[in-house]
């Protein structure tokens, strides 16, 4: 470099005097040479070599500085992605404290400052309490109340399904005395007229049942079928305590059925027996260029019967919600008089990308009546606040864009708030109760002219 090959020991003549570098003459020289581009990476190097030079004045040094940053500045543009006309009614719907404009790329967020820590300082995360309701309600739903041992066999001449209770054991107690007196329910699902149980034996924790009960089903039907036995404690004066239930979704899960085949199973914990409402088979896709979101409702089966006639007039509803407060909803058409109803129908929504992790689907398949409300069969819900495989299969849409993604899923019951009936009482019956005395209160003199009262 030019100033670092001349000699220490003429640095008058490598340095003008500070009066001459603070002239305007000079200030003026400095700013043609910072102009031409050719000068401005030498500079530049200058710069990165010694920020503290005593060779490069501390004017020329920041004004180097500006010039490169000015010069950045205007070749850096930023481009915000157009938002589509149509999210425009989705972001109408959504809360004010969200923010809904679209995302500058561009920006980056300056990095957060770290806080000096000490080993003597007090940190209040670590004395935090943890919650130990929702483990314990966790451990208590997954406790294994015993096992239970039953064997399984088809008889393919009278088309029967042959179930065997063998024997129990490490039931809990459910007396004052220490023991409980067990008695099995078997169930053949989706049918609960069918009920068949076991004997109650008094008095002991690992009774021995060993008896058969036989279904009728067709061969083609086992797949579809569950296996449900109930496990419960026998009282004499008071209703009968329930200690565990065992659901076997596949009936071919220990072998072909062919033969008798012996199967052990946890009992869980349960204090009411789990009713099957059916299922729902509907794929999820979405488009992120286009911010569409498509649910198509294949079909159910197994749904539980509403009506009389042992059939139910089932459509499904599906609601858009966004921090619980519900945006849309859209329905299929009604099938009638099934429990295994087909639609293949699509139901659309324009959600736009940014958004996505803010909304949540509710699926409610619903029994049409005529005369009445419509009764809820059951619903599911998928969304990244879901449970289960309502996560599971919202994620695996996510992960996958444009291409359907089909799953079963089970419905589960409606648990409705003191809140929510509430407000829903007072905003329906009440207008329509004070309309009627103020009715009776108009119509009053006019039946006592009609009618005196003696």
């Amino acid at each position: 470099m030019p100033w670092r090959n001349k000699e220490a020991s003429s640095p008058s003549s490598a340095n003008p005097p500070l009066e001459a570098l603070q002239s305007p003459s000079f200030r003026g020289n400095m700013a043609d040479k910072l102009k031409d581009p050719s000068t401005l990476g030498f500079l530049e190097a200058a710069v990165k070599i010694s920020h503290t030079s005593p060779d490069i004045p501390a004017e020329v040094q920041m004004s180097v500085k500006e010039h490169i940053m000015r010069h950045t500045r205007l070749q850096r543009q930023t481009t915000e992605p157009a938002s589509s006309t149509r999210h425009t009614s989705f972001k109408r719907h959504l809360p004010r404290q969200m923010h809904v404009s679209s995302v500058d790329y561009g920006n980056e967020l300056p990095p957060a400052a770290e806080q000096p820590t000490s080993i003597g300082r007090i940190k209040p995360e670590l004395y935090k309490q943890k919650s130990v309701d929702g483990d314990d309600a966790k451990s208590e739903a997954t406790k294994s109340c015993g096992k239970i041992n039953f064997s399984l066999r088809y008889d393919y001449e009278t088309e029967t399904l042959i179930v065997r209770i063998l024997k129990a054991f490490d039931l809990p107690a459910k007396d004052f005395c220490g023991s409980s007196d067990p008695y099995v329910k078997i169930y053949l699902l989706p049918d609960r007229k069918c009920k068949l149980q076991t004997r109650v034996h008094r008095k002991t924790l690992n009774p021995t049942f060993d008896e058969n009960f036989h279904f009728p089903v067709p061969y083609e039907e086992l797949a579809d079928r569950k296996l449900h036995l109930s496990v419960f404690d026998f009282d004499r004066f008071s209703r009968h305590d329930m200690i565990g239930e065992v659901i076997m979704d596949n009936l071919f899960e220990a072998s072909d059925l062919s033969r008798e085949t012996s199967i052990w199973k946890d009992i869980q914990y349960a204090t009411s027996e789990s009713v099957d409402l059916g299922e729902i088979m509907f794929s999820l896709c979405y488009l992120p260029t286009a911010g569409r979101l498509t649910l198509t409702v294949i079909k159910c089966r197994n749904l539980k019967a509403m009506d009389i006639t042992g059939y139910s007039d089932p459509y499904v509803k599906v609601s858009l919600l966004c921090d619980g407060r519900r945006l849309k909803k859209k329905k299929t058409t009604i099938k009638k008089n099934t429990l295994n109803p087909v639609y293949n129908e699509a139901i659309i929504f324009d959600i736009p990308p940014e958004n996505m992790d803010q909304v949540s689907l509710l699926i409610s398949v619903m029994d049409y009546d005529r005369v009445g409300h419509n009764e809820i069969i059951g619903v599911c819900r998928v969304g990244i606040n879901a449970e289960g495989l309502g996560r599971d299969h919202w994620n695996e849409m996510l992960a996958y864009p444009r291409k359907p993604i089909a799953h079963w899923h089970s419905l589960v019951e409606v648990k409705k708030s003191f809140k929510e009936v509430v407000p829903r009482l007072g905003l329906q019956s009440w207008p329509l109760l004070t309309y009627c005395i103020i009715l009776t209160l108009s119509l009053l003199p006019q039946l006592q002219r009609k009618y005196p009262f003696e």
